[in-house]
């Protein structure tokens, strides 16, 4: 893609650092944060964590904590059930496993109750700064799309629904098209930085292309404009 150099150059002038929008004091409450935000805030995460870590400060108090004081704890982030379930078990799986540290390695990661290759992806990169893959959400996906990264349709809801959830469904296409076209070095910030201007900016029901420091360069600008 030729525009591609001036458009990271562009996102790295607008957001040069980009962190996580989650707030964690160690990685075991990075890999908790980024559980209880699965189709959830970060926000609202953001409010929960410090509450739950004030009660269960480590892997090991979580892996002994009551099922129902989690579920209790953490019931405004939804699916607080699941939720509950896959920390106190992933908790029990870091200590008895791993000696109460997180791992390090994707396969590893993998291993864990409620861990998919976007959290793994988000505890390597912005834990430990391992740049194993990209982190794809609905932020990056739909950005990606419109800014001509990778060929993934974006959701037209009047395509049958099996479609719609294969699309859904297909964060690593995307990762795997990032990947071969994006610098090893900014994998890490990439996605942090395309999910601040999604939030900030190129919105999915609304981007204010008008205002954005891309619309230049970006082939969805006129598109979504006319």
């Amino acid at each position: 893609m030729k525009n591609i150099s001036s458009i990271i150059k562009i996102l790295k002038k607008e957001y040069p650092k980009a962190p996580t929008a989650l707030k964690y004091s160690n990685i075991f409450e990075l890999l908790t944060a980024v559980i209880l935000s699965a189709q959830g805030t970060d926000a609202r995460v953001n409010m929960v964590i410090p509450v739950l870590f004030k009660k269960y400060k480590t892997a090991f108090d979580l892996a002994k904590a009551n099922l129902k004081d989690i579920e209790k704890i953490i019931h405004s982030t939804g699916f607080y059930k699941n939720k509950a379930l896959a920390l106190k078990e992933t908790a029990k799986r870091v200590t008895e496993k791993f000696g109460g540290k997180v791992p390090k390695t994707m396969t590893d990661l993998l291993s864990l109750r409620g861990v998919a290759r976007k959290t793994a992806n988000v505890v390597l990169g912005n834990g430990y700064g391992i740049n194993e893959g990209i982190v794809v959400d609905t932020h990056v996906k739909r950005l990606s799309f419109r800014l001509g990264f990778t060929g993934t349709e974006p959701m037209d809801h009047k395509m049958p629904g099996a479609l719609r959830t294969a699309q859904k469904l297909n964060p690593l296409k995307v990762e795997l098209d990032l990947m071969r076209i994006i610098n090893k070095k900014d994998w890490i910030w990439l996605p942090n930085a395309l999910i601040h201007h999604g939030r900030k900016t190129c919105k999915a029901g609304k981007p204010d292309c008008k205002n954005c420091a891309l619309n230049k360069l970006c082939p969805s600008a006129t598109k979504i404009s006319a």
